[in-house]
């Protein structure tokens, strides 16, 4: 009965997150997330998503998810949920698609629990046990994820933020391996993961930077970012029904040692230790709130498994039809809190800091996400000379002026628009020659938009 339930909740997921993807409701993947408002607003065509969605998740799947799951016998969550991005947006967007891409899912889901049984049964079978070693493959990429806040307080708000950040995540990391463990008792004995107490560090101190980012910003510019991302949220909680099934399968899932959120908590959970995994995946959740929230509130699409706190229900709560009705309920409460107002503006009674606290937080992850959507319009150009000139044009617009600099070098404008530095530089002698523009390093001037 328990075989037939893996199976049921496994089929589930899978014909549920493809559904999510192929009406752009929500998807796992960060990166793609950003892109599906181009698709909706008919910047992007159908092909274009289904391609973008298959190369920045195939590899992960390929490379990262395949071999940590083997090594565990546990499913690692974006082996199935960034492959469901891939089927439901390569099915087209009609009810037919809709149906095929939930059937499709569904087999794949299957497949992948059976299948992962299957290639452990096949190892044993071998003289040598290579499962420790594919273990080792995703070794590098655990200790990354402890290690991530470092990188991105770095690209944010400096090198030096992120040496201090990096220093103090690798010192917590040191002093829990040395004296994270507590003895409850003679017999028993809790030790905390490393790796999820250096997430947590991390994470807190980027959440500081934020705050301590851009104090100059006004209530003006919040009123502005309110009027922007309302309708995006209210999408959203139009499919808090459907978006709640979708969290409660994924806690059931992991209730039932399916899967796993992360590589850290998936490992402890293999060992039997769910308490740790719990406490790693709560600080891995907590890390994506700056995350999730923002992305969701600017694209008006959600993720699957919401801000992951659906994992540490599920890790904590043995029973999966429990941990079923607690996800879809975490889930719930995590989209009536995505309140615009309420995230920008602090209650008449909170102290300054307060205030600036939250607007500066969601100011600047909003601001940067709303930027790299004007990327995607850019790069999604097919030509060469098309992403240039929606560039220029844009930049134009944005300065007021057909004389402009832009605040890049050639090799920087090349890796922006994601094309190579020869073909640029000889499209815009091409551009020159032809009168529509004069351009000096970085100084550009349109002739004629």
């Amino acid at each position: 009965m328990e075989t037939i339930l893996r199976y049921v909740i496994i089929a589930a997921v899978g014909a549920l997150a493809s559904i999510l993807a192929n009406q752009s409701i929500a998807v796992f993947n960060d990166g793609l997330r950003p892109v599906l408002p181009e698709y909706l607003e008919k910047r992007m065509d159908r092909k274009a998503l289904a391609a973008t969605s298959f190369a920045i998740g195939f590899g992960l799947v390929i490379g990262y998810g395949l071999p940590t799951s083997i090594a565990a016998s546990i499913i690692l969550i974006p082996c199935i949920l960034l492959t469901t991005d891939i089927i439901g947006t390569w099915c087209p967007d009609t009810k037919k698609g809709m149906i095929a891409s939930g059937v499709i899912g569904a087999v794949y889901g299957v497949a992948l629990l059976f299948g992962l049984q299957v290639i452990i049964d096949l190892f044993n079978l071998l003289p040598v046990n290579f499962l420790g070693s594919l273990g080792q493959v995703s070794a590098g990429i655990t200790l990354a994820f402890a290690i991530f806040p470092a990188v991105t307080v770095a690209l944010q708000f400096g090198a030096a933020k992120g040496i201090i950040t990096a220093v103090v995540t690798l010192l917590v990391r040191q002093i829990v391996e040395t004296y994270g463990k507590i003895a409850l008792d003679a017999e028993h004995t809790i030790s905390l993961n490393k790796d999820g107490m250096a997430l947590l560090a991390g994470m807190i101190i980027m959440l500081v930077f934020a705050a301590m980012d851009k104090e100059g910003n006004d209530q003006n510019s919040n009123e502005m970012l309110t009027q922007i991302f309302a309708d995006k949220v209210a999408r959203i909680r139009k499919y808090m029904p459907v978006l709640a099934l979708m969290g409660g399968l994924i806690a059931a899932g992991t209730s039932m040692s399916i899967m796993a959120g992360d590589p850290i908590s998936l490992g402890l959970l293999a060992e039997g230790d769910r308490v740790n995994a719990g406490l790693t995946a709560l600080a891995r959740a907590i890390g994506f709130i700056p995350l999730v929230a923002p992305t969701a509130i600017t694209t008006g699409v959600y993720a699957p498994a919401g801000m992951t706190f659906v994992f540490v229900i599920g890790l904590l709560i043995p029973n999966p039809f429990i941990a079923l009705i607690a996800g879809a309920a975490c889930i719930c409460v995590e989209i009536l809190l995505l309140n615009v107002k309420r995230l920008l503006t602090a209650c008449p009674t909170a102290c300054d800091h307060h205030q600036k606290l939250i607007r500066n937080l969601v100011s600047v992850l909003a601001n940067k996400i709303l930027l790299f959507n004007d990327k995607i319009t850019h790069v999604s150009k097919r030509t060469t000379r098309e992403k240039l000139l929606s560039y220029l044009s844009a930049e134009s617009i944005r300065q007021s002026s057909l004389s402009f600099d832009i605040p890049f070098d050639r090799q920087q404008l090349a890796d922006f628009l994601c094309v190579e530095r020869a073909a640029m530089s000889a499209e815009l002698s091409k551009l020159q020659r032809e009168g529509l523009l004069v351009t000096k390093r970085s100084h550009f001037e349109l002739l004629t938009r």
